[in-house]
């Protein structure tokens, strides 16, 4: 395994990850929280994906998005933690120039997706309180499925101009990333030649996707706020906005540190690189991991039928 930096290649057949730059040291430390985070993400993905299939009560619009978003938990997660994984247990830090890309395009694609599924989530809780009457002939099945359609293909479509543009630039200055998976700009970044198309285009992406979907859920929950404060029972307001109030955490816990991670390449020069790594692998690790408890044990229909196969499990033992 080479770590060259030289400047003797050009297009280099494999790239090199560090990890996390500076805590090489604390790289088996650091795995275990991570290992943890990912066990759990999996089993509670897979928990909420099961339940919803075996529980004909739960197939309505809202178990629909659910389902959607734990598959994509289950992609984004399983798109980076392996390799890391690998780099902190066994030091293979060696990535395939092309299978680096497809990481890339899996990581950021996939983050798309999710962005558009709490948007999804967000409409489907206004309806749900704000219209509550016309909740189901407003989400029935097949507009569901075409908003599905829509989110998996604007991720899709948005995204691949990433690979596309990556893989026709020039590398012949190093092939080491100080990062622990292949994310777009600090891929680019070691390019020799101008990267402004991939620099710009990956802007416009993140102001695009990010900007509008966080102002649209914030428009959302706004007018769902309202009508909580109009519920007749301090109850009904407290149960309602309880509910809510879980929901935007999650979405706080996916956007922030996205956010953070984004800017931290293009400007954050003075931001340890160790803590910047750090931030960029728990904004898809901390979401996958926190979803199914939130969305799912605190749904109260979700949270019964879990209980009642756990009932079932211990009797059978």
């Amino acid at each position: 395994m080479s770590d060259s930096n030289t400047t003797d290649f050009k297009n280099p057949s494999t790239f090199i990850l560090l990890g996390i730059p500076g805590l090489e040291a604390a790289h088996v430390w650091i795995s275990i929280p991570f290992c943890t985070m990912y066990a759990i993400a999996i089993l509670g993905n897979l928990t909420i994906l099961f339940i919803v299939k075996m529980e004909p009560s739960l197939h309505g619009s809202m178990y629909y998005f659910l389902c959607m978003l734990a598959g994509t938990d289950l992609v984004l997660s399983t798109s980076i933690l392996p390799k890391t994984l690998s780099i902190f247990w066994f030091n293979f830090r060696e990535i395939d120039f092309s299978a680096c890309f497809i990481q890339m395009y899996f990581i950021h694609c996939f983050a798309v997706i999710e962005s558009g599924i709490f948007v999804a989530m967000a409409l489907d809780r206004y309806v749900a309180i704000c219209n509550p009457l016309r909740y189901s002939t407003i989400l029935t099945n097949p507009v569901v499925a075409k908003i599905g359609l829509a989110v998996v293909l604007r991720g899709i479509m948005l995204i691949l101009p990433y690979p596309f543009l990556g893989t026709r630039w020039p590398y012949c200055r190093t092939n080491i990333i100080p990062h622990s998976y292949c994310e777009h700009i600090a891929v680019v970044k070691l390019a020799c030649a101008d990267i402004s198309l991939s620099s710009y285009y990956g802007l416009f992406v993140a102001f695009l996707v990010r900007g509008l979907d966080m102002i649209f859920i914030a428009l959302s929950y706004t007018q769902i706020l309202r009508a909580i404060f109009s519920l007749p029972t301090k109850d009904a307001r407290l149960k309602t906005f309880g509910t809510c109030s879980s929901h935007l955490c999650v979405i706080l816990a996916f956007y922030i540190p996205g956010l953070f991670s984004f800017l931290t390449h293009r400007f954050g020069h003075n931001v340890p690189l160790h803590f910047h790594i750090l931030i960029a692998n728990m904004y898809l690790l901390v979401p996958p991991m926190l979803n199914p408890i939130i969305y799912g044990v605190r749904t109260n229909q979700i949270r019964d039928r879990l209980t009642k196969m756990m009932l079932k499990i211990v009797d059978w033992l």
